[in-house]
């Protein structure tokens, strides 16, 4: 699954073009690396999202194309 898709479905971030824009800028990092929006991510994967001067890191549990809102947050656990 694409990196901005994820973010969105797991209700991370919002919107996913938010998502998309937040990778561009270079905000979002996969295992310690700057992200396209493009980037296939998978289970295991250690996600970093800096918000302003606060920085948001979590690790991929599960990977779905169609989540529950009550269900998203079981996608990631929180570092």
């Amino acid at each position: 699954m694409r990196l901005d898709k994820f973010l969105k479905v797991s209700r991370v971030i919002k919107r996913r073009t938010v998502a998309n824009e937040a990778c561009d800028a270079g905000r979002v990092l996969v295992n310690g690396r700057v992200a396209k929006a493009g980037l296939e991510i998978k289970v295991g994967d250690i996600v970093e999202i800096k918000f302003g001067d606060k920085m948001a890191k979590f690790e991929i549990v599960n990977v779905s194309e169609v989540v529950a809102k009550r269900d998203a947050s079981d996608m990631i656990k929180i570092l």
